[in-house]
This record gives C-alpha cells, sequence and structure tokens, in this order.
C-alpha cells in the first residue's frame, strides 16, 4: 500500500510493520481499532480497511469526545474498480453511524479521493504544518 503511494523510504517498511502491529495490538485490546477485510469468492483477503478512534474535544455542535477516522483502506490491484473498495467504505461508515459518530474522518491518496468523494465525503478546513 505504502509503495504505490511512493509513501515513505521503502527500506523502513518492515520496521513500519513490526511498530504497527503492536500499535494495533493494543489499539484493538483498547476497543479503540476496528478492521474489515474483504474476500474473494475463493476465500483470499482482497481488501482490507480499519477505523481508530481517537480521543476528541467535544463542541456545541458534536458532543462525543472521541472522533472515527478510516485509514488504511486497500484493495489489491487485481480487484480494483469492482466495487470492492466502495463495498467495504460503506460498511464501515455503517458501522460508525451504527455507533452515533456524526462523521467520519479520513485523508485520502490521490487514487482513492475519487471513490471518497463520490461517497460524500468533501474537503475540510483541517490544514497540516509537516517538520
Amino acid at each position: 500500500m505504502f509503495a504505490e503511494m511512493g509513501f515513505g523510504d521503502p527500506s523502513a517498511y518492515e520496521s513500519y510493520a513490526s511498530e504497527f502491529r503492536e500499535f494495533v495490538t493494543a489499539a484493538f485490546s483498547a476497543g479503540t481499532f476496528h478492521a474489515w477485510l474483504a474476500e474473494a469468492p475463493a476465500g483470499e483477503i482482497v481488501a482490507g480497511g480499519a477505523v481508530f478512534i481517537v480521543p476528541w474535544p467535544a463542541n456545541p455542535k458534536n458532543r462525543r469526545q472521541e472522533r472515527a477516522f478510516l485509514l488504511n483502506v486497500f484493495t489489491e490491484s487485481g480487484y480494483r474498480r469492482q466495487g470492492v473498495a466502495r463495498s467495504l467504505v460503506r460498511t464501515i461508515v455503517d458501522w460508525c453511524r451504527g455507533q452515533g459518530f456524526q462523521s467520519v474522518f479520513l485523508h485520502a491518496s490521490e487514487a482513492g479521493r475519487p471513490l471518497y468523494q463520490s461517497m460524500g465525503f468533501h474537503p475540510t478546513s483541517e490544514l497540516r504544518l509537516d517538520f
């Protein structure tokens, strides 16, 4: 996923995978990380995505003190443009709605942006300063 996005140094992926595994294990235990997988008819996993529930201050519009953050949505290349990611994201969004979240946040790759926008996601006022 990260290699296809040109994200980071490929030589660091293995150590990142180990760190991510530790993070996810702790977050699963804490109930703040939820993941979904999509299987092809033969049973192989062809796509996945997750939601990380992060603490966030309430505001007058949304009193809930946490956010649902969609991340790591990925579909194997041979299964793209067949509705797999759309179905997966719809399932995740429906789960978030069922949990009482008023919105779902994400950072979209350029390749994923059209899908998310077609599903009603829209740009927000969020900005970032990188160091």
